[in-house]
């Protein structure tokens, strides 16, 4: 048994003080992931700061039309939103596309964004990991890597970010509320989550001691149809194998405005920029869509045992722009 300090902080500002009073603080808010690390012996947090107290469990709807999602509101709750699942529809269908109606029931909006890769090497401290323990090794590169990533990998970190919900904010420009010591400051969700280069043991941008307070999720891409669509190994319960977010507007028969983003192919969400930018001001045919999916990735390195997310990654972005573009023009 590890001890460990517990502070409930009643305030933002209460929470940020407690952490930098106990170096090696964690925040907790659902557990769902930081409860199962310390179990496994992964995290061994000096204290745990609670901030489920925290007045930050409201969707709130801006004089812009914009919408804040506060970090402690669930997942479950977000999906069913009204707003949500009239105006931002790919994430409502993300987040649903996540674990189990228990677990959504418990997690939160700034719990799902800092949750830790499931790589079986992480998981286990007695297997070689670079994120867990920088310089160790990683054990997946000559492992088990059927899941991991083929884009934007590192030879420290193979390993790919699990959240299907950070993938939607990603495609729908959303950006990450912060505070911290230095006051309180936003982050585009797509420079949120980071590619692992040479320290693949720093997730995120976010500071040491920073809080999620909320997500922001724009007007620019408010009521615009958008889809998300995800493959498993089973129906539910699973983690992806490879995942696709898309927002589609047309005009005059043409691409107005498209964002596209991957899940499970990398460390981070992927926002496919390549592919957007060969569609912009093209007809949303099948063959523009399938010409920009070839540019995005054509950089794609497969490793042994996991080539087949390539293909895999194609067919469901093919399959989800051909259903937000008009039949007749596929």
């Amino acid at each position: 048994m590890k001890p460990f300090a517990y502070v409930r902080a009643g305030s933002v500002e209460e929470a940020t003080d407690a952490y930098a009073a106990h170096p090696g603080a964690r925040y907790l808010g659902g557990g769902t992931n930081l409860v199962d690390l310390m179990k496994l012996g992964v995290e061994s947090p000096a204290a745990l700061v609670d901030v489920t107290r925290l007045p930050l469990e409201s969707v709130e709807e801006l004089p812009d039309g914009a919408l804040r999602v506060g970090a402690m509101v669930r997942n479950s709750d977000l999906a069913a939103h009204p707003a949500v699942r009239d105006r931002y529809p790919v994430l409502s269908q993300a987040l649903l596309a996540g674990a189990s109606g228990q677990l959504r029931n418990a997690a939160t909006t700034g719990g799902n964004l800092l949750q830790r890769t499931r790589c079986p090497y992480f998981q286990d401290p007695s297997m070689p990991c670079n994120k867990r323990v920088p310089g160790s090794g990683c054990g997946a590169l000559e492992g088990v890597h059927r899941d991991h990533a083929v884009l934007g990998y590192s030879g420290s970190c193979i390993a790919t970010h699990p959240s299907d919900m950070a993938v939607a904010l990603a495609v729908l420009d959303a950006r990450v509320e912060l505070y911290g010591s230095g006051g309180a400051r936003t982050v585009p969700a797509t420079e949120f989550h980071r590619l692992p280069g040479s320290h693949p043991e720093w997730d995120t941008e976010i500071r040491p001691g920073e809080l999620i307070t909320g997500v922001l999720l724009p007007t620019a891409t408010a009521g615009l149809p958008s889809a998300y669509r995800k493959a498993r190994d089973r129906a539910s319960y699973a983690f992806a194998l490879a995942s696709v977010a898309a927002v589609l507007e047309l005009s005059d028969g043409v691409v107005e405005r498209v964002g596209l983003a991957f899940g499970a192919l990398a460390h981070r969400p992927w926002r496919a920029r390549r592919a957007e930018a060969a569609l912009r001001g093209a007809a949303p045919t099948r063959a523009a869509f399938e010409h920009a999916l070839e540019l995005e990735l054509a950089d794609a390195e497969p490793l042994r045992d996991n080539a087949y997310k390539v293909p895999l990654a194609r067919r469901l972005a093919l399959d989800v722009l051909g259903r937000l573009a008009p039949p007749a023009t596929n």
